[in-house]
């Protein structure tokens, strides 16, 4: 999927800012665009005040942030970064981590997992060989299972290492490394509480549950939806069957969604993530349903919401902050004695950016 022409521009923006001074053929080689495409977002940028062009450089109208003392650049390490391919939402919390760790003089090493279990892995080892020093990872666990099978190596990678966006469970081999986390019980109590504060009282809640954060938003939701007193009736299902790793799951949990919402009486559906939540109002709408007139919507990501018709209230994760948060996190580890601090698991709360998809329901 195309990257959103905003995101792409916010990445310009960090990458010029961190440096001060950035080549356009630089920025174009990192992004995986075009020069021209850089060229017209520069200029864009420039026309609002926040980047200043020279010939074939662009330049930061904002000093760089000063990074914290705690967080003071370690002469030599290398960080290895790990994240899923093709994966928008680490997108901008893998360059939250960028800014910080550019600002700190630290060099960083981007290793892209692909779509396959235990992936990640192998890329961890062939970069610790290369000397990397510390490492932030955001592994793919489609599953349970998957999760299982890389406690032990990952508890034992022997240099400081921070989860971003996963938190595994208690008592686990990896229950003490550190880790920073959107929380998304509280996310998912922000969408509920609209929805009913909108008059809403029959809803539906749709996970691609093939990720640490849908099978984390089922979880919520249920507890949430299920405790609630103005909530008269609820379901969850997969908002893809095939997504479903962990089943067997009942006839409901893969019903088609707009016959799952009839056979509710819902009139509200809450979807994780952006892009399902764009294909679900196209099909609400061959169906005959409108949103927000029939249905309100809200997604859960913020990573392209904004962009459908019409704009999709959603649950905004603090993305970029995790990044950021993880890499000053990693920095204080580099710079401390092994042990000095026990394990910190950091939770930033989500935010709701309420649009068009949202409105109150006529009972």
């Amino acid at each position: 999927m195309r990257e959103p022409v905003d995101l792409r521009r916010q990445r310009i923006l960090a990458a010029v800012q961190a440096r001060g001074t950035a080549r356009v053929r630089d920025l174009a080689d990192e992004l995986q665009v075009s020069v021209v495409t850089v060229r017209r977002d520069v200029e864009e940028l420039t026309r609002e005040g926040r980047l200043r062009r020279g010939h074939g450089v662009v330049r930061s109208t904002v000093p760089a942030r000063e990074t914290a003392a705690d967080t003071a650049p370690v002469a030599g390490d290398r960080v290895a970064v790990v994240v899923p391919v093709r994966h928008s939402y680490l997108t901008e919390t893998l360059h939250g981590a960028r800014t910080v760790l550019e600002q700190a003089g630290v060099r960083m090493a981007l290793h892209l997992a692909p779509q396959a279990s235990g992936a990640e892995r192998p890329l961890v080892e062939r970069a610790l060989a290369d000397g990397a020093d510390g490492l932030l990872i955001a592994p793919r666990w489609r599953g349970r299972a998957d999760e299982e099978a890389d406690h032990e190596w990952l508890a034992g990678t022997g240099v400081p290492t921070v989860l971003m966006e996963r938190r595994p469970w208690r008592g686990s081999a990896l229950h003490a490394l550190d880790s920073v986390c959107s929380d998304h019980w509280y996310g998912a109590h922000l969408a509920v509480e609209h929805l009913v504060g909108l008059g809403h009282r029959r809803m539906v809640f749709a996970t691609r549950h093939d990720s640490p954060t849908a099978r984390s938003l089922r979880t919520a939701f249920t507890e949430i939806a299920g405790a609630h007193p103005l909530v008269e009736r609820w379901a969850w299902t997969l908002v893809a069957p095939e997504a479903g790793a962990d089943g067997p799951y009942s006839a409901d949990e893969t019903a088609e969604l707009p016959a799952l919402m009839r056979g509710v009486g819902a009139t509200a559906v809450v979807l994780h993530g952006d892009v399902d939540a764009l294909m679900v109002v196209q099909r609400l709408a061959e169906d005959g349903t409108q949103v927000p007139r029939d249905c309100s919507v809200v997604a859960y990501d913020d990573v392209v919401a904004g962009l459908a018709s019409p704009p999709l209230t959603a649950v905004s994760p603090p993305k970029a902050e995790v990044g950021r948060t993880a890499a000053e996190l990693l920095l204080q580890r580099l710079a401390e004695a092994p042990g000095s601090r026990p394990g910190r698991r950091v939770e930033l709360l989500p935010r709701l950016m309420v649009r068009g998809s949202t409105d109150r329901s006529t009972e």
